[in-house]
């Protein structure tokens, strides 16, 4: 079971690095995120822990239904183009993101005993989803495509610590829940007004704001 979710975090998180339009890239987040929350749920259920329950709810009331919903609502009502703006085109991203596998799985190795093998698949695509989170928000144009790079990374980091470590303090977990939510309820409300005054939300453009 752990093989598929893996399986399905990987792929939903190749399929972010070749979408060419906003909709595509909210699919492929909400599809990582429901694979996220399966894992969660699968340690919650075998160590018995209702915190790690309570984090799985969270996990897919917010980043599988409500922050896709919020994020597909501001690109209907600022009626912008839903094109990524591409700083790198689809074909050379993926490139780029097999060359962040490679260097994860190599990274991976020389932190990891040989005989633990699943642990080691683990921290091996957290690492990858946290440089893809980046790429994201560093090769993609528009504010939309950035916060959901940053939404990306901190998937990867959460990957990371309720797979590997146990989980954090559940007063942590929650708490950085409710930052990353109102995080993008303040992003959306700026890239709202940042459309509203320039008409796009193609942050390469406000360079020709310095003086």
């Amino acid at each position: 079971m752990q093989g598929t979710i893996l399986f399905g975090i990987l792929v939903s998180t190749y399929l972010m690095v070749i979408a060419k339009r906003m909709p595509a890239l909210i699919v492929s987040f909400c599809y990582q995120s429901f694979f996220l929350f399966l894992a969660t749920f699968i340690i919650a259920r075998k160590e018995h822990r209702l915190d790690l329950y309570i984090v799985a709810g969270l996990l897919l009331v917010l980043k599988v239904l409500l922050i896709p919903y919020l994020l597909n609502r501001i690109i209907k009502k600022i009626k912008v183009s839903q094109d990524l703006g591409l700083f790198i085109n689809a074909q050379m991203s993926l490139l780029c993101v097999l060359f962040f596998t490679y260097l994860a799985w190599i990274l991976t190795a020389q932190m990891i005993a040989p005989g633990s093998q699943a642990q080691a698949r683990v921290l091996a695509i957290s690492f990858l989803v946290v440089l893809v989170g980046l790429f994201l928000m560093i090769s993609r144009m528009t504010a939309l495509a950035q916060i959901v790079g940053l939404l990306v990374m901190e998937n990867g980091l959460f990957l990371l610590a309720s797979t590997v470590s146990g989980g954090m303090p559940f007063f942590v977990e929650i708490a950085i829940f409710c930052d990353v939510f109102v995080s993008v309820v303040i992003m959306g409300f700026f890239v709202y007004k940042i459309n509203k005054l320039f008409t796009h939300i193609d942050v390469n453009k406000l360079t020709h704001l310095k003086g």
